[in-house]
């Protein structure tokens, strides 16, 4: 019987790089929510692949952003940051396409860390020429010294395998943390709600980027195995909860239709799903609701 290797890996990047994309991608299902619109992602998750007697623990991330002082922002920021401590080794996820600032500042930030670091350049199917490539990760690899450095598309599954592979052979031998059946340390009810918030950012993202939150209130399961889930969907605005209901409640019946059959197929299970849309100013920059939502936006990060 082969000996037992168990890691921790964070995924680290700027907002809209792919993290969880290539997180879904690399667990071989859903389970980070994911849109076109950037900071999609609010909360740590674990996610966990278990392939004969390795077990990879990724740790995915809300992207690391600057120049936004609200709570909300600052409690994205320590919680992508505090992912570095305690982990085997950090993926540090760039889009080839476009490099800013923030990727600056998460470079800087994995360049002081002790555990190995792979670079992860993403979105290069997008590339009208490959040629660039190499004089790009030369540069970064000046200012860091990474273990390898991996081209890839998260979004078609290119490179994933040989990513795959070179992480499997970094994290360190031990027993495994999670059964070998379980993909995630969230509840189902977590789960829940990023399914209904992924629904809202995909058909509202313009409207209301980061204006709304989804708070689960209850989560049951009747005699005949059918899950009874009743969400609230905070807002900061009359008007955003006009946006959000639609016409005769059509936008939201919409977005309740489409978490209901991720829902469905995520727990397979039917699913009895009610969303209610509450009006809570300012929640975003208030750090007891915050709390309340799972967020803590106290601290240095």
């Amino acid at each position: 019987m082969s000996e037992q290797r168990c890691g921790m890996i964070a995924i680290v990047g700027r907002p809209n790089v792919g993290k969880s994309t290539l997180l879904n991608h690399l667990l071989g299902q859903k389970l980070s929510i994911t849109s076109r619109k950037p900071q999609t992602t609010r909360h740590q998750v674990l996610a966990v692949s278990t392939v004969d007697a390795t077990q990879l623990i990724y740790v995915d991330t809300p992207g690391i952003h600057l120049g936004q002082s609200k709570a909300i922002n600052r409690a994205m920021n320590k919680t992508a940051a505090s992912a570095l401590n305690d982990v085997d080794l950090v993926m540090f996820l760039c889009d080839r396409t476009k490099w800013t600032e923030e990727d600056e500042f998460v470079l800087d930030l994995v360049s002081r860390q002790d555990n190995p670091v792979v670079l992860v350049m993403n979105k290069v199917d997008l590339m009208e020429s490959q040629e660039m490539l190499l004089p790009f990760a030369e540069d970064l690899a000046r200012r860091c010294a990474f273990s390898a450095v991996f081209p890839v598309s998260a979004l078609r599954a290119r490179g994933l395998q040989e990513l795959i592979q070179h992480i499997s052979s970094l994290v360190p031998a031990g027993p495994h943390l999670f059964p070998a059946d379980q993909i995630t340390d969230r509840s189902q009810r977590f789960l829940a709600a990023e399914l209904v918030r992924e629904k809202i950012v995909r058909q509202l993202g313009d409207e209301l980027p980061y204006a709304t939150a989804v708070e689960i209130e209850s989560f049951s399961e009747d005699e005949r195995g059918v899950l009874h889930i009743h969400a609230l969907i905070l807002v900061e605005r009359d008007g955003q909860k006009k946006i959000l209901v639609g016409e005769a409640g059509s936008r939201l019946k919409s977005i309740g239709t489409a978490a209901r059959k991720d829902m469905e197929r995520a727990f397979d299970s039917k699913v009895m799903l009610k969303l209610w849309v509450k009006v809570k100013s300012g929640w975003s920059d208030d750090a007891r609701a915050l709390k309340t939502l799972g967020l803590d936006p106290l601290g240095d990060a």
